[in-house]
């Protein structure tokens, strides 16, 4: 017997699986869309893999020897399970059960993680969400083993060797207590400048940011009283104090008992996206939920 897989062709398989059902090669030649000549060649060679004659001649046809018969039944699994392993791979969210680890920000833990899980435990039930700091010098390294399976970020600071799509637009808005003396007004420019201002920064040691650059475009600047790493500690700060925050409108929306107001100039907003690698770029659970995280993000 010739023991080499290399040597035994799937389609000799398939031939041997009609021969076993058939009995009958001019039968099993017109099953697979061959030529009777064909499917005896066929035959030949497997005799030679099999080093067995597979089939001797009856008054009624071909009878399978006995190790022909043997093999009927692995040949079929492993047919079949072939035939799985070319089928498209099919997802169903109610029945899915599996983790995802998405990279976030604070800020879009709060605008895009909330309203996705709150769809996703509807739909998915089965889903568990890990959610993990971004780490820009490690995140393109973090998709490529699949340590995170997405990241929320900007287009600007998306690795281009990554995947990405846009999931909003989003814009600035002066956010204060609403017993603030100045929370019902519209501000003027001179008063925004004399107020004091918490300022969110990554770092949390910068007092200098996006809304500083477009003050000096115009040769004005501001008071920046506090600087912190994180936004979700900037409502408990103008809680218990006059100062003033210049923040994404869509953390103010969501921060109830402070007034939201259009800040006295143009203030460049940003694109939240989120990026992916390519080893799940076509993955059917992993595009059914950036789908879901792109729905839920509409609003």
């Amino acid at each position: 017997m010739n023991a080499d897989i290399k040597s035994l062709d799937l389609n000799l398989l398939r031939a041997l699986d009609a021969l076993l059902d058939e009995r009958s090669v001019t039968r099993a030649a017109a099953r697979l869309s061959l030529t009777q000549p064909a499917v005896s060649g066929m035959l030949t060679r497997l005799r030679d893999a099999f080093d067995d004659p597979l089939f001797v001649r009856a008054p009624h046809g071909m009878v399978p020897t006995l190790r022909a018969q043997a093999l009927a039944a692995p040949i079929k699994q492993v047919l079949a399970d072939i035939d799985t392993l070319l089928q498209p791979a099919r997802f169903d969210p109610l029945t899915a059960t599996m983790t995802w680890t998405i990279a976030a920000t604070d800020y879009a833990l709060k605008a895009v993680i909330v309203p996705f899980i709150a769809a996703l435990e509807q739909r998915a039930p089965g889903i568990r969400v890990r959610v993990v700091a971004v780490e820009a010098e490690k995140l393109f390294a973090q998709a490529e083993s699949g340590d995170i399976d997405v990241a929320l970020l900007t287009p600007h600071s998306t690795p281009g060797e990554l995947h990405g799509r846009a999931l909003y637009e989003e814009e600035f808005v002066c956010l204060l207590r609403n017993a603030h003396p100045d929370a019902h007004e519209p501000l003027s420019l001179d008063r925004f400048c004399a107020l004091e201002h918490v300022l969110v920064s990554w770092q949390g040691d910068s007092f200098r940011g996006i809304t500083d650059d477009a003050l000096a475009a115009i040769g004005r600047e501001r008071r920046v009283g506090l600087s912190v790493s994180s936004f979700l500690v900037v409502p408990e700060v103008l809680a218990v104090s006059e100062m003033i925050a210049v923040v994404p409108r869509r953390l103010a929306s969501a921060t109830e008992g402070f007034s939201l107001l259009a800040p006295p100039l143009p203030i460049p907003g940003f694109t939240k996206s989120m990026a992916w690698h390519e080893r799940s770029h076509r993955d059917p659970a992993h595009q059914w939920l950036r789908a879901l995280l792109l729905e839920t993000s509409q609003r």
